[in-house]
């Protein structure tokens, strides 16, 4: 379970890194509600703790475990759907009393420790029907949970996720084309069609968001509200902002114009309080964490510590430019965290967790890189 490790194969690197990113959001947080920023810092303090252990423990090891992983992540879902508490008509968290968990957090590394001793397992089969079908279908099970919380975002950054870690894994490129060549137009389909009144596949809020997307100005007071108004804080905070914890009047989040802001709208006020250097800060250092993930992988000892490392590396990049695309209106509102700056504790403490298991794989590297 426990190896010997070199001190000198130890990535300080990563974790100034993610312990600069985390530093931001607390200001940030502590700027946009300060009654939280105590319970972030615990958070952080907490994930840093948890991500030294976990990245002593022979990541190996732990895949053994591979099937109790999506027993346990399957688990917490259901557990959800039956004991979860409802939030603006929502059911994605598990009530423990001095916070709330939102297990899809944790399930999206449990999702690639499984698949990366998965793939691992049946490497050499990768490519065949049944394998495949057997993966989509063991995928498609935590998906249709998380789909029914309703959580559209997540179901989508599970499927990227998904195919993310079957592209690094060694799924053949004919395959990946097949599948494009499906679901590139199929994508089209069911986006006229969710956006037809009376459609029955996506909930009404989650098409008001969409037509919000695609006509802001008609949706202004509702749904397309938040989004304009976290682009009117990030342009007002021109180059240098406005500065932390600042009494304008003309700020919006002073106005209280961002409903919950330290949460999926803390970019508005990194972008308003810190202006452009501080936006441009946060966005490189996310770019340089995934990243570093993904060299990281490169240098694994096996494909499952690969897959770990490279999946962490996604998980991060795709995640920061969802809500980043968000909080500058280049999509449609989804609900997603910016990882390692938005309040939470299930989402900074699971992404403690992933990076924990990145630095095992770089504890365990080839010898053949000199990183």
């Amino acid at each position: 379970m426990f190896k010997r490790y070199k001190l000198r194969n130890f990535d300080f690197l990563l974790v100034l890194l993610v312990v600069t990113l985390n530093v931001i959001g607390i200001l940030a947080i502590g700027s946009a509600r300060e009654s939280v920023q105590s319970k972030q810092i615990f958070g952080m303090a907490a994930g840093l703790c948890i991500m030294l252990v976990v990245s002593m423990v022979d990541y190996s090891f732990v895949l053994k475990f591979y099937w109790l992983a999506w027993l346990t992540m399957v688990g917490f879902l259901l557990l959800v759907r039956q004991f979860g508490t409802t939030v603006n008509g929502a059911t994605r968290w598990l009530d423990l009393g001095a916070f709330r968990f939102q297990p899809s957090d944790i399930a999206k590394i449990l999702l690639i420790l499984f698949y990366a001793q998965f793939i691992m397992k049946y490497r050499d089969k990768l490519n065949t029907f049944r394998v495949l079908a057997f993966a989509v279908l063991l995928a498609a099970v935590p998906l249709y949970l998380i789909h029914k919380q309703p959580d559209l975002s997540t179901t989508i950054l599970f499927a990227i996720l998904f195919c993310a870690i079957f592209f690094v894994g060694g799924l053949s490129w004919k395959i990946i084309g097949g599948v494009l060549a499906i679901i590139v137009p199929a994508a089209l389909v069911f986006l006229s069609i969710v956006m037809q009144e009376g459609q029955e596949l996506i909930e009404d809020y989650q098409r008001n968001r969409i037509m919000a997307f695609f006509d802001p100005e008609k949706y202004a007071d509702a749904e397309a509200y938040q989004q304009l108004n976290s682009v009117m804080a990030i342009g007002s905070g021109q180059l240098w902002g406005k500065g932390l914890n600042n009494n304008e009047i003309a700020s919006v989040k002073n106005g209280n114009f961002l409903p919950e802001p330290q949460t999926d709208f803390i970019f508005a006020v990194i972008g308003e309080e810190l202006g452009f250097v501080g936006s441009a800060l946060v966005i490189i250092l996310l770019i340089l964490i995934a990243m570093r993930c993904v060299t990281i992988a490169r240098s694994a000892k096996d494909t499952a510590g690969m897959i770990i490392a490279a999946g962490m590396g996604v998980l991060i990049g795709f995640q920061g430019f969802m809500n980043i695309a968000v909080a500058t209106m280049l999509m449609p509102n989804t609900g997603l965290p910016l990882p390692f700056v938005s309040y939470g504790l299930s989402s900074l403490l699971s992404m403690y967790i992933g990076i924990g298991f990145v630095l095992n794989v770089r504890l365990q590297r080839k010898n053949l890189y000199n990183l």
